[in-house]
């Protein structure tokens, strides 16, 4: 595979209880660049965030995914993450009595282990916390705090920017992070995903709504509808639907199928 390729995933099949929902993806992402997938509900774009981290819940039943040179599919969800793939979920989840310090702590020191290097010390590693809070204005109680427990909606949208941050991944998948957010905890995630973007990673945003992508440009818009991406373009292709909606593609797949 070519070196410029990040990830390339070919003709990937995936069912939940049976029920395929994804019918043969087709993607590419190259170092970069950002990668907006839009698409009405159920049209498979959370279920491929969740294949590609490996959520045991979805069975792989054809295709393959190449990560960087690795095959994704036969990796654990853990070395996923370690290899440098980070997924922001749409829900992020509390987790009562795992302080953010220790639990950030554990993260990077089990992605150094994997790599075989030694873990970070405690001043290096409190540095690396107040440098990184900066870039998502998370305020240091909330960093002292249990994992997202009595965040708002937008605090735990900013945390898991904050752990992007701390993780420096390859690839990092959005799925609907501006979902819930009001206007200023949209600038303020938005802002962090833009200041972490380098010539090195990938961004894939999965998201409903133009509004995002005012903040995130994307290189790339992919429509995915009935588990297959049936158009891909640029920006502007975010502002068509914005103005006429889904039918008009959902038009022109039904009538290709």
């Amino acid at each position: 595979m070519k070196e410029d390729i990040l990830l390339k995933v070919s003709g990937l099949h995936a069912s939940v209880e049976g029920k395929e929902i994804l019918k043969g993806i087709d993607l590419t992402v190259r170092p970069g660049e950002v990668h907006a997938i839009m698409g009405p509900n159920g049209s498979g774009k959370s279920t491929l965030s969740e294949v590609l981290a490996g959520n045991p819940a979805f069975t792989v039943t054809g295709g393959s995914v190449d990560f960087h040179g690795v095959n994704l599919l036969e990796l654990s969800p853990e070395n996923r993450s370690h290899e440098g793939l980070f997924l922001s979920f749409q829900y992020p989840v509390e987790i009562p009595g795992v302080s953010m310090v220790n639990f950030m702590r554990a993260a990077l020191n089990a992605k150094r282990k994997y790599f075989g290097e030694a873990p970070v010390s405690a001043t290096d590693f409190l540095k690396l916390m107040r440098q990184k809070r900066e870039i998502v204005e998370l305020d240091n109680k909330l960093a002292s705090r249990s994992v997202n427990e009595g965040f708002s909606g937008g605090e735990k949208k900013r945390n898991e920017i904050f752990q992007m941050a701390m993780l420096e991944p390859r690839l990092s998948i959005l799925d609907e992070t501006d979902s819930g957010l009001d206007i200023d905890a949209l600038r303020i995630v938005a802002g962090g995903v833009n200041k972490l973007k380098t010539e090195r990673n990938a961004t894939i945003v999965i998201t409903h709504y133009q509004r995002l992508l005012d903040y995130i440009r994307p290189d790339f818009v992919h429509i995915l509808y009935k588990g297959r991406i049936v158009h891909t373009g640029g920006p502007e292709l975010a502002l068509e639907l914005e103005e006429k909606g889904y039918d008009w593609i959902k038009e022109e797949a039904d009538k290709r199928s």
